[in-house]
């Protein structure tokens, strides 16, 4: 597995998707937070705090995720070396495993560097200090919304040799889990309980507080586990 994550991770780097990605990720957020005038503009909020990066950064990674994943397993099937990573010693669960954690570990990158914003309100609010409860319990959220997102994305990814196919479906999904079912419950109060806590924009938001919930957790675990599993599944088939 080890050998399959370095070299869907190094194909990242040795291609310009993975600096596009990095690149484009922390340009469109620097652009929204700091130049663009708007909601998600730092300064026009008149708050020394995160939540306009928070609130942006899902949109984001909406969009980026389903574009790098979509050629996950697309590239396998239309090149025809699925064979040939099939015959390795290697379990499906190891294919799956090491195409999930080279994705997870380049937005894991594209989220680091975001850390200088962090530093820089910290700077601007002083002699005022900002709660690093929330900033903390928005980053652990925002890794676990892309191990669900990448999940998702190597899922659509084994349905189709279409690229573009697998990115549409990725995108229609993960749109879905995350703002939709919340709007739908919002247009329709009546529906049960259960249908809002099965949003993904929900559990982030509650994640956000600062207060990392066992509950939230399971849920980012599970709902990333159940897709990495339909992928292996149809692996196997």
């Amino acid at each position: 597995m080890i050998a399959l994550f370095k070299k869907d991770f190094n194909a990242f780097f040795t291609s310009p998707i993975g600096y596009l990605v990095v690149g484009l990720f922390l340009l469109f957020n620097s652009l929204l937070l700091w130049f663009f005038k708007g909601d998600w503009n730092i300064f026009n909020t008149g708050f020394a705090d995160m939540q306009a990066f928070f609130d942006s950064t899902p949109w984001l990674l909406l969009f980026l995720v389903p574009a790098i994943t979509m050629r996950s397993f697309s590239d396998e099937y239309s090149n025809g070396t699925i064979e040939i990573l099939k015959t390795r010693p290697l379990s499906n669960w190891q294919i799956v495993l090491g195409k999930f954690f080279a994705t997870f570990t380049l937005i894991l990158i594209s989220l680091v560097p975001t850390l200088i914003y962090a530093f820089s309100i910290s700077i601007l609010a002083q002699p005022a200090h900002i709660d690093w409860g929330p900033i903390i319990g928005s980053y652990v959220g925002l890794s676990l919304l892309g191990a669900v997102f990448i999940s998702i994305g190597l899922f659509t990814s084994i349905l189709s040799k279409n690229q573009i196919v697998a990115f549409l479906v990725g995108l229609l999904l993960i749109f879905m889990l995350f703002y939709g079912i919340e709007q739908i419950v919002l247009w329709y109060p009546s529906l049960p309980n259960f249908m809002q806590n099965i949003s993904l924009y929900t559990h982030l938001k509650s994640i956000s507080k600062g207060v990392i919930d066992s509950r939230d957790l399971l849920y980012f675990l599970s709902v990333c586990l159940f897709f990495l599993f339909l992928t292996k599944w149809k692996l196997d088939k």
